[in-house]
């Protein structure tokens, strides 16, 4: 048995570890669905809610993949621009950094009140929770771009846009990717808290209407769901970056073989 098929055997054995120590443990202690309730009885809300929630997840999909779209587009511009300029970083990344720290459940009710309720809060908030760890990765992956090799290209003959073109962005790739798999993640955080407050459709507003009825199980439904379809979505960007950068991995994967 190889070390890659090894580790994913221990993986799916370590996620059905879990669920069987969940359910065992609601069982033993008389837990009740109030305050946790046991995994065969989210999965079977699940199973009999889902016709009623699949526009659900369609609209928080649609949302946060619009959401982290525009993202990753601002980001790649503003991290390239920070990135390759100077003035750029000592100007541009500090406000950068101040915006990022700001809750965005505290920018939420201002998107409300500029954009009403509805997908846009859903999509801006999406935006702007996803974006800063494209922006740090890009601009990053292009500092670390070797003076020496600019110095050489330039002496070929070379531009800037070229060095940029040609090998700044595909030496930022790897980061690139990293940071795609991290800001996804965020987007559907973004998503999701703006639906719980500024929508009538999407997973949020279910879980909020789900908590305020006390149906537990339909919350922890919503949160399975959540979590498959980040799951989903990292796995595709892995694939995706195995394919692109896989010359920046070819090191891991003699050593695994």
């Amino acid at each position: 048995m190889n070390l890659g098929l090894r580790q994913k055997l221990w993986s799916f054995g370590l996620i059905v570890a879990f669920f069987v120590g969940w359910q065992l443990f609601c069982v033993v202690s008389g837990m009740s669905d109030l305050i946790l309730p046991r995994p065969t009885d989210v999965l079977a809300t699940l199973i009999a809610r889902f016709p009623v929630l699949w526009p659900h997840i369609l609209q928080t999909l649609a949302t946060t993949m619009t959401g982290f779209a525009l993202g990753v587009g601002l980001g790649v511009v503003l991290g390239a621009i920070i990135g390759v300029s100077r003035v750029a970083y000592d100007t541009a990344y500090p406000l950068l950094v101040g915006f990022s720290s700001i809750p965005k459940v505290a920018v939420v009710p201002i998107f409300v009140l500029w954009f009403g309720s509805g997908s846009v809060p859903a999509i801006l908030t999406a935006l702007s929770i996803c974006f800063f760890p494209i922006v740090v990765n890009i601009a990053t992956g292009l500092a670390t771009t070797e003076p020496e090799l600019e110095d050489v290209l330039k002496a070929l003959g070379a531009s800037k846009i070229d060095i940029l073109w040609n090998v700044g962005l595909p030496r930022t790739m790897p980061f690139f990717f990293a940071s795609l798999k991290v800001a996804v993640s965020y987007a559907f955080v973004g998503a999701v808290l703006a639906e719980t407050v500024a929508s009538n459709r999407g997973i949020g507003n279910v879980m909020m209407s789900a908590s305020s009825n006390f149906n537990v199980p339909l919350v922890f439904a919503c949160l399975f769901i959540l979590a498959a379809l980040g799951v989903a979505l990292y796995v595709i960007f892995s694939l995706i970056e195995a394919r692109v950068t896989g010359w920046a991995t070819r090191k891991n994967d003699l050593v695994a073989t």
